[in-house]
């Protein structure tokens, strides 16, 4: 935990560690953090939001929930060992809560320790039930596996895919979180050309959108981890994509479309599927194979030129 104490933002958890609190499933309430290095987005509130953004602990890590404004929170590397380069990182949570700890801060900060300008986004997310027991009970509830795709399993025609979420409010914020590096990226060392942006699960299907949609944006290039498989439309630019799956993770299911899409379009991609994780396991979990990603991923980003200080 002592890599997190040059943030005051983590003075909070790093007080907390000492209390008990299970290593499960189980939603314990949390305090919200002063989050003194936040900068905020303006990008607007959500429509039809009945409950202020809360906090909340699960698995240990802290999370985020009724989030109706977007911030941006800098963890630049320590001066004089910037390489140039910057990352958007998007956290997950199914659009319904972000996974703060896990899928943001702890990630940012093995960026910056690579000398990569790394930025958080809480972007702002779906509106849930104002109170945590009725949270907690949302959460619990039944849900049913994914079926196969039929390609996946051989078929001939391919699955129906499932109706696209509106994601113009989270847009809006990469976009605007985007904007703010480029305005500020003198201050903050980073090169405008070397913008790239990686997220997790939901976040990885933010970064995915904004790759795909976005006019405004121009990544350098991207890392969707443990996101959605499904094939895609590629633009000719787009940029060169590092992506991470577990075969035991539920968003897999045997399926390879993104990459193969990617491949087909003649744009460089590197995928890693590993043997197992599961889901959400962010930097890594115990004895997992793909607890190394972040090793490969900076590789990845050395061979391609990224590393390299200008």
């Amino acid at each position: 935990m002592t890599k997190l104490s040059r943030f005051a933002i983590f003075t909070f958890f790093l007080a907390l560690s000492a209390q008990t609190f299970a290593q499960d499933g189980t939603i314990y309430p949390l305090e919200a953090p002063a989050e003194p290095n936040a900068i905020l987005l303006n990008t607007g509130g959500v429509d039809n939001q009945p409950a202020p953004e809360t906090w909340f602990r699960q698995w240990g890590d802290p999370m985020a929930r009724n989030i109706s404004t977007a911030t941006l929170t800098p963890f630049l590397p320590e001066p004089g060992k910037g390489n140039g380069t910057a990352v958007i990182v998007a956290p997950g949570g199914g659009f319904s809560w972000l996974s703060m700890g896990n899928e943001g801060w702890e990630v940012a900060e093995a960026l910056a320790k690579q000398g990569i300008a790394a930025f958080v986004l809480k972007y702002r997310l779906n509106p849930t039930p104002p109170s945590l027991e009725d949270f907690s009970a949302w959460m619990n509830r039944p849900r049913t596996a994914p079926a196969p795709s039929s390609e996946a399993s051989g078929n001939a025609a391919p699955a129906p895919r499932p109706p696209q979420r509106d994601l113009s409010n989270q847009l809006e914020d990469a976009e605007a979180a985007y904007a703010m590096i480029v305005s500020r990226a003198k201050e903050w060392g980073v090169d405008t050309n070397r913008i790239g942006m990686i997220g997790f699960s939901a976040g990885a299907g933010l970064t995915m959108h904004s790759t795909l949609h976005s006019k405004t944006m121009k990544l350098a290039f991207i890392g969707p981890i443990y996101g959605g498989m499904g094939p895609v439309e590629v633009p000719k630019d787009a940029p060169p994509m590092f992506n991470v799956i577990a075969t035991d993770d539920f968003l897999f299911n045997g399926q390879s479309g993104i990459i193969e899409s990617w491949y087909k379009a003649g744009r460089p991609v590197e995928f890693h599927l590993y043997q197992n994780g599961g889901h959400g396991f962010g930097l890594g979990n115990p004895n997992r194979t793909s607890n190394r990603w972040f090793d490969a991923f900076i590789h990845w980003l050395d061979v391609n030129k990224f590393l390299a200080s200008k």
